[in-house]
Formats: C-alpha cells, structure tokens, sequence
C-alpha cells in the first residue's frame, strides 16, 4: 500500500491530500529515511511525522485497505 494511503486509512493523517503534501515536504521518513508518497509500506516499517515541533513516531502493525474509525489504531502502534 502506498504510504499516503496508509496514513489516510490508519487517520494518522486526516486526508490523503494532506499525507501527499507531507510527504512532498519531506516531513515524513520511514526506516530513518525521507520517503516520497509513492513508497510501498510494509509491516515493521517505522514511520515518523513531523507535525511543527511535535514528531509521531509509529510502528506498521498492520495493512489494510478500509477499516472502521474503531479498528484504525490497530493498524499502527506509537513508539516513544
């Protein structure tokens, strides 16, 4: 799944639009490395976004390509 599918699916990230342009400004890297939003996301990847001052770091838990606003934080797990 690409990656800024995932943050929209997961609502670490409120709309894909959103996500893309995150992405586009290099505020979001998975595995240490800036990624674009085309990147293919895999259980385990660690992904990290920068919100101002504020970083989310999380961890790929699962994939999934619709889930309920309930079953959405099972798809991530925050690490701090």
């Amino acid at each position: 799944m690409r990656l800024d599918k995932y943050l929209k699916v997961s609502r670490l990230i409120k709309r894909r639009t959103v996500a893309n342009e995150a992405c586009d400004g290099e505020r979001v890297s998975v595995n240490g490395r800036v990624v674009k939003a085309s990147y293919d996301v895999k259980i385990g990847d660690i992904i990290e976004i920068r919100f101002g001052s504020r970083t989310l770091k999380v961890e790929v838990m699962a994939i999934a390509e619709a889930v309920g606003k309930a079953d959405a934080p099972a798809m991530y797990r925050e690490i701090v």
